[in-house]
């Protein structure tokens, strides 16, 4: 029997958030959300109202492209969200302005309260609104230490790091290529 999958993609959709379906064998989740700092508690709650769970919250550091809005300071928080009842994932990511605040959804998922701090400890995003924004991991005496920020010479682009349209190329192994599986 097949598992039944709900498309959440209308509920976002309607909201006005730019949502796009993936494939869950290639990426792990079902629907991809890019939102402006503006939109995140708007989304969140979304969610929340239609019965997701708080799966994490992190940040990857990257080139601000020259092509993209001046204000990203190339920090992406990428949040992912799930359902206990049904296989469905959701991934949402913002890109962080120069400022380094994004909103707290905290009090929306109380879970959040550690991933946020943490987060801010390798990145330096400061969550607005969070009750509890110290270090959780890293020394309070160093708080400009961000261990996970890149070299500017490191950096990659967003799209070096994204997915293809098309999603992931499949190679196969010398083994499998041999015998034509």
């Amino acid at each position: 029997m097949a598992k039944e999958t709900k498309d959440y993609k209308e509920g976002f959709l309607h909201q006005g958030f730019d949502a796009a379906e993936t494939d869950y064998d290639q990426r792990g989740y079902h629907l991809e959300v890019v939102l402006d700092v503006s939109q995140v508690r708007k989304f969140v709650q979304t969610a929340y109202e239609l019965g997701f769970y708080l799966v994490f919250v992190t940040g990857f550091h990257v080139r601000p492209d020259e092509g993209h809005d001046k204000k990203n300071s190339g920090i992406e928080v990428v949040y992912q969200f799930a359902r206990y009842d049904r296989q469905y994932r959701i991934k949402a990511r913002v890109s962080v302005p120069n400022s380094l605040e994004i909103p707290s959804i905290s009090d929306i998922y109380q879970g959040a309260d550690w991933h946020e701090r943490e987060t801010r400890d390798f990145y330096g995003v400061v969550f607005d609104g969070h009750p509890n924004m110290k270090p959780l991991l890293l020394s309070e005496e160093d708080p400009d230490f961000h261990p996970l920020l890149k070299e500017e010479t490191q950096l990659k682009s967003l799209d070096e790091v994204s997915w293809p349209s098309g999603g992931p190329e499949v190679v196969k192994g010398e083994a499998e290529a041999e015998t034509g599986r």
